[in-house]
C-alpha cells in the first residue's frame, strides 16, 4: 500500500508494509543513498506480520519528488511530520543522519531509535581511524563545496562500487535517478551533528554495525573500518546499545537480515 506525507508541499511517497492487528505499533524506516524504501528494506518485509512499517522514499529517490538537492536536514523536517503522534525510527546511512536530526527535534514523538551503520563520519571525527578516512573521501569525491570532478550517473555508480570489489549494480532507469540525486546530495559524510539532544532523550537506543569480517579488502579499508568506528563513537556518545552483525558489511539488515529483524523486535516489543 502506497501513502502520501501529509503536511508536505509536494508529498513523499511512502510504502506501507502492514498485516499487523489493527493498532500495531508503527516503525518508519529511512534508506540511505543510491536505494529507496523497498529496496532498501526488503529483508525487513517479514516484520509487518506485527508491525505497521511505513518505508519512506527520502526526496530525489523512488517514487518521491525530485529535488535541486539531497539534504539530510529537509530529510529531517520530512521525518518530523511523518512520526505523527509517535513511531519507532530507523535509519540507514544517509538516513540515518535524518533521523537522528528528527529525533534530536521530536525526541516525544520517538519510541525508539535505531541507525544502522550510520555515515555522519565528521560528528566522530574525534576517532583517529574516522579522521583518516574523512580525508580520503574528501580527495576521491571532492570537497563538501561540489568542487570534485564532473562524471556522468553511470561513472559515479561505478566509481561507488567496482574499484573496492563490489558488484556494480544494474544501471535501470530507477537506479540511475536514484545515482543522479546522490551525486546532487549535501555529503553525509561531512555532517557534523549535535549529540546532546540524542544523549539526553530517553527512548531506546541501538546502532548497528556490520562486522565487516569478510569485506572486500579495498571496501573494508576506504570505509569499512571507519563507519565500524562512527557507529561505536555514535553509540557511546548517546547512550545507545551497539550491536555488530558477522558476515556483514554496510547493509547489515540486507546482509543478515534475520538477525537484524530479531534485534528489531526485540526492541520495539520492549
Amino acid at each position: 500500500m502506497d501513502e502520501e506525507l501529509p503536511g508536505a508541499r509536494e508529498p513523499l511517497h511512502v510504502t506501507v508494509w502492514d498485516e499487523a492487528t489493527p493498532g500495531a505499533p508503527r516503525a518508519v524506516l529511512v534508506h540511505g543513498t543510491m536505494s529507496w524504501g523497498t529496496a532498501c528494506f526488503a529483508g525487513q518485509r517479514p516484520l509487518a506480520e506485527m508491525f505497521r512499517l511505513e518505508l519512506v522514499d527520502r526526496r530525489g529517490f523512488g517514487d518521491s519528488p525530485d529535488t535541486a538537492r539531497s539534504d539530510y536536514a529537509t530529510d529531517a523536517e520530512d521525518i518530523g511530520r511523518l512520526l505523527g503522534r509517535g513511531a519507532h525510527l530507523v535509519g540507514h546511512s544517509y538516513g540515518a543522519a535524518a533521523v537522528m536530526l528528527a529525533a534530536s527535534a521530536r525526541p516525544e514523538a520517538v519510541q525508539s531509535l535505531t541507525l544502522i551503520e550510520p555515515s555522519p563520519l565528521r560528528t566522530a571525527a574525534a576517532h583517529p581511524v574516522v579522521a583518516a578516512a574523512l580525508e580520503r573521501i574528501r580527495a576521491a569525491f571532492g570537497t563538501p563545496e561540489g568542487t570534485g570532478p564532473e562524471m556522468s550517473p553511470e561513472e559515479y555508480l561505478r566509481r561507488s562500487t567496482e574499484p573496492y570489489g563490489l558488484p556494480v549494480p544494474e544501471p535501470t532507469p530507477r537506479m540511475l535517478r536514484a545515482v543522479r540525486a546522490a551525486m546532487r546530495e549535501r555529503p553525509v559524510w561531512d555532517a557534523q551533528l549535535p549529540l546532546g539532544p540524542l544523549a539526553r532523550a530517553t527512548m531506546p537506543k541501538l546502532v548497528v554495525n556490520g562486522a565487516w569480517d569478510d569485506a572486500p579488502h579495498g571496501y573494508r579499508e576506504f570505509t569499512g573500518r571507519a563507519l565500524a568506528a562512527c557507529g561505536e563513537y555514535l553509540a557511546e556518545a548517546i547512550g545507545a546499545r551497539h550491536v555488530r552483525v558477522a558476515g556483514a558489511c554496510h547493509t547489515p539488515h540486507q546482509d543478515r537480515p534475520e538477525q537484524v529483524n530479531a534485534v528489531l523486535t526485540r526492541l520495539w516489543q520492549s
